[in-house]
């Protein structure tokens, strides 16, 4: 019986060193083991005190951002604003330098018609014929006749048409009005 004796011890002994040459060679792997977890410890411990005041930065910041946006949004409108009504102030000065020179040429006109007129030679050959007609014919017209050969009375056919128009662009006559070709 000695024989499964020894087997038996044999075997014992075979299992004490496989169990030694496990715990040697894990020992070291438990060693970096350990390392890595005191490693992770800190890490852990430095993200719990540092995350927060960074999460915190990063939402500020994001607040800054939609803030400055916001801010951007009503410059931009606040310009289109300035630039509407620029633009509208463009037009206004536009209209009102058409006015002014509209004004401007009408004067200048009138101007240049009343210097003409007040320097123009009065025809005197014109006159006295005028003249002679008017006196030689004031004997036999009637006071109607007389009045429409002052020249200030005397009228082109358009303004006579013209006289009595009412709204509608009717224009009614006179019956007993008599034209004159000059």
């Amino acid at each position: 019986m000695a024989h499964p004796l020894f087997w038996l011890g044999l075997s014992i002994l075979l299992v004490a060193i496989s169990l030694t040459a496990v715990l040697v060679a894990a020992i070291p792997a438990l060693q970096e083991l350990a390392r890595a977890a005191r490693s992770a410890e800190k890490l852990f411990d430095m993200l719990s005190r540092e995350l927060p005041p960074t999460l915190e930065a990063i939402r500020a910041t994001g607040m800054e951002i939609t803030d400055l946006t916001d801010d951007v949004s009503e410059g931009v409108k606040s310009a289109s604003q300035v630039v509407k009504q620029v633009d509208q102030s463009l037009d206004t000065a536009k209209r009102q330098a058409q006015n002014l020179q509209l004004g401007t040429r009408s004067i200048l006109v009138g101007v240049k018609t009343a210097w003409k007129t007040f320097t123009r030679q009065k025809n005197t050959k014109r006159t006295v014929e005028r003249l002679s007609i008017t006196e030689q014919s004031t004997s036999t017209l009637t006071l109607r006749d007389r009045e429409t050969l002052k020249p200030e009375n005397r009228r082109t056919k358009a303004e006579a048409y013209r006289v009595h128009e009412n709204y509608n662009g009717v224009s009614y006559h006179q019956d007993n009005f008599e034209e004159e070709e000059y």
